[in-house]
């Protein structure tokens, strides 16, 4: 990119980027756009966002506005980031499931689920809590979805390189739960990959996903506007059985919607439980 970005360009590029897949840019991040961008416009021969954004409205354009949502919505992601959520899923959540109707399958939606971190380190709990419990939740799927086809695609292939098994993995659980892989990284073991089915998602968008005990969306509401907020957490309060959970991100809250949620402390961590 060999301009810089113009206050109207950077206008456009937010419109553009909030209409595409929700996510709301804050003021003074044209410094994230250039920097994600930059390959996108060298490969096509382009040299300003406004160029970009020119290419974008023609028609037949759907290829290059997939790669620049990709661009713009991928991000780095951690071994069971923030643990909080995941000692409630282990110490709460699953022994309450199992103790209501074991017969029965426990699904769970990892929603915005990037390189597939969260959905695997969800099924390596399960799998944990199996071992120290034989013959409960015998039938677990997880559905992890994402808007990023190029995210998926590592998920789905379930491989890492060392720096990204080091970021939040702990030796024990690496050892237990992956092989070495013939090109010097790490593959996560079928009882575990098998426990995940991956889909291409915009949580803007309707979705037909099924019903859910438990749904994780963390860390990517903070990216929407309120309305979009609202409207996101109301069709997934519609996915969830009755007496489900939704587990949000550290600094996400609901915000209102008490007619559909309550709240409930688990000390320390926060959920919500559908009314």
């Amino acid at each position: 990119m060999k301009a810089d970005i113009t206050p109207q360009e950077y206008e456009a590029f937010k419109s553009f980027l909030q209409d595409a897949c929700g996510i709301l840019l804050g003021e003074n991040k044209q410094y994230l756009v250039k920097s994600r961008l930059r390959r996108i416009l060298e490969d096509n021969s382009m040299n300003s966002l406004g160029e970009l954004l020119d290419r974008l409205k023609r028609p037949g354009r759907g290829g290059l506005r997939e790669v620049v949502i990709d661009a713009m919505t991928t991000n780095e992601t951690l071994w069971f980031r923030d643990n909080h959520p995941f000692r409630i899923l282990q110490e709460k959540l699953l022994p309450e499931f199992a103790e209501r109707n074991s017969s029965q399958p426990l699904r769970i939606w990892s929603a915005a689920c990037s390189t597939g971190q969260e959905p695997y380190s969800i099924a390596m709990i399960v799998e944990e809590f199996r071992r120290l419990r034989p013959g409960k939740l015998r039938d677990v799927k997880i559905t992890a979805t994402d808007i990023s086809k190029s995210v998926l695609e590592v998920a789905r292939k379930g491989e890492y390189e060392m720096i990204a098994i080091g970021r939040g993995l702990s030796p024990e659980r690496q050892k237990q739960f992956f092989t070495p892989s013939l090109n010097g990284g790490w593959q996560i073991k079928p009882q575990i990959k098998t426990m995940v089915e991956f889909k291409e998602l915009n949580l803007l968008e309707r979705y037909m996903l099924g019903k859910f005990d438990i749904v994780m969306c963390r860390n990517v509401l903070i990216y929407f506007s309120a309305e979009s907020k609202k409207d996101i957490l109301t069709r997934m309060h519609a996915t969830l059985n009755p007496g489900g959970y939704l587990v949000l991100g550290a600094s996400e809250s609901l915000n209102g919607l008490p007619h559909l949620y309550e709240m409930v402390q688990c000390h320390p961590g926060i959920i919500y439980r559908k009314k």
